[in-house]
């Protein structure tokens, strides 16, 4: 396993996000990869769509020129678009293409970000790429650099703590994602499990169009992020059986984190504060 993560399956490089500098993937390398049967420029639009992804903070698309046909003397090269991806929008359609390729492709995006944030261990400064103390002005910008590193690291590390205060305050164990977005100001949460569907999280089981849903929870995300329990529903009709669906820790801060992104959907008269109250009761 170690030997086919030293493998370079697809290559990663550095991009300017938003201003941001992260780690990125060519999603037509992606595209390529996975095997996906569509066009590239079909599955990209479709993905980006359907699952919110936003230009500027989840990609960002470049032109370059095609290479022209050989042996045609009337081709000439065009401008093509190219994503530039992150890696979390990477591994998320890599998950979402459901087959053996788009596993491969997540466990090694994973251990890729494994080793990008492993301290490289060298007793060599030129290796640790250390500046050189001796010359004022490298010694001065390296300070520098490490000053706003600090800041920096500092604001993420305060995000983190009230993220957790907050999911500790919202997050009950048993109860469903309806019922955590319902603490969520803003969100539509008639529309919550329709989101997790189209996601690709919960199916709905109930094959007759004219009768209500039974979600389920798709095999990828159970016991990860959601789970479920079943129960006979009663009513005029007779006996049903129908699940209660079930958000697990996990699930709920990848809910959250939705929220914050704004993908989660929204009411329309949304005040745009990303607020909560805590929901004191779980049915």
């Amino acid at each position: 396993m170690k030997n086919f993560y030293m493998q370079n399956l697809i290559n990663i490089e550095t991009k300017n996000i938003n201003g941001t500098l992260i780690q990125t993937v060519n999603a037509r390398d992606l595209h390529a990869f996975l095997e996906v049967g569509k066009d590239f420029t079909t599955w990209i639009k479709d993905r980006v769509n359907q699952y919110g992804f936003v230009e500027n903070e989840d990609y960002v698309i470049v032109e370059n020129l095609s290479s022209p046909k050989s042996g045609s003397a009337k081709s000439r090269q065009r401008p093509m678009k190219d994503y530039c991806i992150s890696i979390d929008m990477a591994k998320e359609l890599s998950m979402v293409e459901r087959n053996e390729k788009g596993k491969q492709a997540r466990q090694y995006f994973i251990e890729c970000e494994r080793r990008i944030l492993q301290p490289k261990l060298s007793n060599n400064p030129t290796t640790l790429g250390l500046p050189n103390f001796l010359d004022p002005a490298e010694s001065a910008i390296a300070w520098a650099e490490q000053h706003k590193k600090v800041q920096l690291l500092g604001v993420q590390v305060q995000q983190l703590e009230t993220e957790i205060d907050s999911l500790k305050n919202l997050f009950q164990i048993g109860m469903t994602p309806v019922q955590f977005c319902k603490q969520l100001n803003g969100v539509n949460i008639n529309q919550v499990n329709l989101f997790l569907e189209s996601r690709h999280f919960l199916y709905d089981a109930e094959k007759d169009i004219s009768k209500a849903h039974v979600w389920r929870v798709h095999s990828y995300a159970r016991d990860t992020y959601l789970t479920e329990s079943p129960f006979i529903m009663t009513n005029d009709y007779g006996k049903r059986q129908c699940y209660k669906i079930v958000l697990l820790k996990k699930g709920a801060s990848w809910l959250y984190n939705q929220y914050l992104k704004s993908k989660l959907p929204m009411k329309k008269d949304w005040n745009g504060e990303f607020t909560h109250d805590k929901y004191s009761q779980v049915a």
